[in-house]
């Protein structure tokens, strides 16, 4: 988890519903497979798809302001079903020349750190739809996207901090397909921009008349690749032109005063960015030849060093097609890659390129080399650091300090250096090495702020060698984040801050360069997340910023335990167990239960038994798990263990099957001995990979009496290239395919399935055609299923009809196979 100040960034969150219903065996009444329109769940189900939620938080470059978005309700499917184009990967709006996105800020304010109070902003638009605010390097200036996609408009607007104004800067359209669209220029006193360009025209509309077929054509010789199975690539060439029309750019510079300076010629641009000092520009561009089996991000590309008029200063690589990497989740394109101006220093590139080929079947002592290279760029490269595995990131300090960590992930091996940027022939330093699914020993990530530039720079203490760690706090009793100050000479640590019972506290972003204060959140099974100052050090109270109420004082009640277990293989498993309200299993006996899921691979067994979350954190009842089902009297187990373990050489999806089915069996006698379930009314679901676990679990146990299983994939040999974690293809592996897919076992199939999928899922491997052929396969076979498809809605749902047609269906589904819970008796404690 990055617990740097971009961790505030206000992000844009995809929330999920479903629709129509198509043909059903005995379908339950509330949603039969006549119905003709929408259906509501009841309403203690309603009451969470439109609980209030808390807005989003952006705090400034001085860490002395905060920024708030509130997040707006659910769209309805009537924003939803507005055009969309899928083309090479992007989902587009082409009334906006934006990314398809449904969910913006409903309005936005100010908060003071140091006295709480709140600062209202005039001049907003109305209605207001923001995304993508950013802070100005000097804080003087706050911009964002305005977003009205009835209307077409994607515009600019900027925020006056002094003057607690809002204003739009130009009426020139921004193009935000590839990205925000806007970027602030290191001095604070212009943005560099994407627009669309002028005098374009209208989209070129195909004739609708083939002029001939599309064809791919293999290469002699090309060797074994791994290409994943992506949705919404280009077909044709009536597409690639759409494509062209969409993505293309005019990149510019826009004073404050709304003054638009273009910068060259209209281009493909997937990204532009001003070096820290102002003078270059870094674009990445495609061009064609285009491609029908990957997506944008493998077509070619240029990337380009250009002055601020649009002068090209240095070619740095022209990287071709990639239509598939070598075998391995380690495996990574040749050439350039990653690459990004050192924070720390006016204008120097750094990027990372393979050694290997790109291939981690090659034996290669050095994977990875990372590279850099300062303006004029008339000078070679040099070489930073020589790495074992492969490039995952940089933490820039300055001349003498950095970090760089490399991965392997076939060992889940990470390494994190210490590097002298302005001293390259300096060895590397090693600051720590261990595994990546070692939750209980992960020191934490190292803390950033932004510089003067809006740079994100390392903090470095005063005494120039320690830096401070924010992290998880993972340990057997559950998630304690902390705050450590560590010397990176001396590798001695300070325990700056650490969460303790009866509140989760977890530290957001440091205040001041000297870990003295930081901003944290603190929350508790009954009471909301909420934000705070903390004096780190000190027996002081924190200092509380937001005070935002329980969204459903209704399931105030509700109760959770974090509980532990083994599996028949001593594996160590957990879950979180919630009841609720006013449920006592000792005078009330067991309920019917829904138990939720989300498997998991592991190298080491004993990663895998590690504990996840933490029993104080509040009790988020949202319509999106299966915690919305307390709200109608069911007990449920939240992500239960399911970890796939393959120790040393071996494989963990070699023994799927058998550690799936273990792993279900354990959670479900725990459930029984502690009396909260019913061994003959439990029903099991997940989304995504946890549908497909779902699907296996009907398959090849009676452990359950129902499963609900949305948006997943039930067939490996339509994703041969390997999917979730697994490296291997189809061709590899076939056993390993064949045995996961319970699409082979739909005979086996003896349990109610409800499968649920939009009609239009974005997400590689989980086809909506992979819930039709299961759901045809089940019915043929005279087994009970039902599949809801979802109009307009991809791989997470997003209309508010289609949330609420997913609780109804899956409330229905309990209730005729487990049965129906108990309402929960009012609890609405203060």
């Amino acid at each position: 988890m990055d617990f740097s100040l971009r961790r505030l960034a206000l992000i844009g969150f995809l929330l999920a519903v479903p629709p129509l219903a198509v043909q059903a065996q005995l379908a339950p009444p509330a949603a039969s497979a006549s119905a003709t329109g929408y259906v509501l769940p009841p309403a203690p189900l309603q009451a969470l798809v439109d609980a209030p939620r808390p807005p989003q938080l952006l705090i400034s470059p001085h860490r002395d302001l905060l920024a708030l978005v509130q997040s707006p309700a659910l769209p309805g499917i009537d924003v939803v079903a507005q055009p969309e184009l899928k083309l090479a990967g992007l989902r587009i709006n082409p009334r906006t020349f934006a990314q398809s996105r449904f969910i913006f800020g409903s309005d936005l304010w100010l908060l003071d750190v140091a006295s709480g109070k709140e600062i209202r902003l005039q001049g907003l638009p109305s209605p207001m739809a923001i995304a993508s605010p950013l802070w100005s390097p000097d804080q003087r200036y706050l911009a964002f996207n305005q977003v009205d996609a009835r209307q077409g408009r994607n515009e600019l607007w900027l925020v006056d901090i002094a003057a607690h104004t809002a204003r739009r800067l130009t009426t020139l359209p921004l193009n935000t397909v590839a990205g925000r669209g806007y970027r602030w220029m290191p001095d604070s006193k212009q943005l560099l921009v994407q627009l669309q360009p002028e005098g374009q025209g209208s989209a070129p509309v195909a004739s609708g008349i083939p002029t001939g077929p599309s064809t791919q054509q293999t290469l002699a010789g090309g060797g074994v690749k791994s290409i994943r199975t992506y949705p919404d690539l280009l077909r044709n060439e009536d597409d690639a032109r759409l494509f062209e029309y969409y993505l293309r750019s005019q990149s510019a510079l826009v004073d404050l005063d709304g003054k638009v300076t273009p910068i060259g010629e209209p281009a493909l641009t997937l990204s532009i960015s001003a070096s820290p000092d102002g003078r270059y520009l870094l674009r990445e561009r495609v061009e064609r030849p285009f491609s029908y089996l990957v997506p944008v991000d493998s077509f070619p590309q240029r990337i380009e060093v250009l002055d601020r008029t649009g002068k090209l200063v240095k070619e740095i690589a022209r990287l071709p097609l990639v239509e598939g990497l070598p075998t391995g989740n380690d495996a990574v394109p040749t050439g350039v890659r990653s690459i990004d101006w050192r924070a720390d220093a006016p204008a120097t590139l750094v990027w990372a390129e393979a050694q290997d080929g790109g291939d981690p079947a090659r034996a290669a002592e050095v994977r990875d080399l990372v590279r850099m290279q300062a303006a004029p760029f008339e000078q070679s490269p040099v070489t930073l650091a020589r790495l074992g595995g492969r490039y995952a990131g940089a933490y820039w300090g300055n001349g003498r300090l950095a970090l760089i960590d490399e991965f392997w992930w076939k060992t889940r091996k990470v390494k994190e250096w210490r590097v002298a940027p302005d001293q390259p022939a300096q060895a590397p330093a090693l600051v720590r090495e261990g595994s990546s699914e070692d939750r209980y020993r992960n020191p934490g990530t190292p803390a950033s702020a932004p510089d003067e530039h809006g740079e994100s720079r390392l903090l470095v203490a005063a005494d120039g060698e320690s830096i401070f760690r924010l992290g998880d706090g993972a340990s057997p009793e559950g998630d304690r984040p902390f705050i450590d100050k560590v010397n990176l000479r001396t590798g001695q640590s300070t325990r700056l801050f650490h969460s303790q019972a009866p509140y989760y506290e977890a530290p957001q972003a440091l205040l001041d360069n000297e870990g003295k204060r930081a901003l944290i959140s603190r929350e508790s099974p009954e009471e909301p997340t909420n934000y705070y100052v903390s004096q780190l050090g000190t027996s002081a109270a924190p200092q509380a910023l937001t005070r935002f109420p329980h969204p459903l004082p209704q399931l105030k009640g509700v109760k959770k335990e974090q509980v532990r277990y083994k599996r028949k293989d001593g594996v160590e498993l957990s879950a979180t167990l919630y009841l609720p309200p006013n449920y006592d299993p000792k005078k009330d006996g067991p309920r019917p239960m829904l138990m939720w899921a989300y498997p998991a691979e592991f190298k080491s067994a004993d990663a895998a038994g590690q504990v996840t979350d933490s029993p104080y954190r509040f009790n988020r009842i949202s319509f999106w798990g299966a915690q919305a089902f307390l709200a109608m009297g069911y007990t449920v187990l939240d992500n239960f263990s399911v970890p796939i373990v393959g120790e040393g050489s071996k494989e963990p999806n070699d023994t799927y099957i058998p550690q799936l089915v273990a792993s279900a069996e354990a959670a479900v006698d725990e459930v029984v001995r502690r009396g909260v379930a019913d061994r003959n009314r439990i029903a099991v679901g997940g989304h995504s990979y946890g549908a497909f676990m779902t699907a296996n679990l009907l398959a090849h146990t009676r452990l359950f009496k129902a499963g609900i299983a949305r948006s997943g994939a039930y067939n490996r040999t339509l994703t041969p290239f390997g999917f979730q974690s697994e490296e291997r293809n189809y061709w590899q592996a076939q056993d390993v395919y064949q045995a996961m897919s319970p699409f082979n076992y739909a005979n086996d199939i003896k349990d109610a399935l409800l499968m649920i999928h939009g009609e239009q899922d974005n997400n590689s491997g989980t086809f909506p055609i992979q819930s039709e052929r299961l759901y045809a396969a089940v019915k043929g076979l005279g087994g009970t299923a039902r599949l809801v498809m979802l109009p307009n809605e991809a791989h997470a749902y997003r209309a508010r009809e289609s949330i609420m047609q997913m609780l109804a269906e899956m409330n229905a589904w309990l209730e005729k196979y487990v049965g129906k819970a108990p309402a929960p008796a009012a609890d609405v404690k203060k």
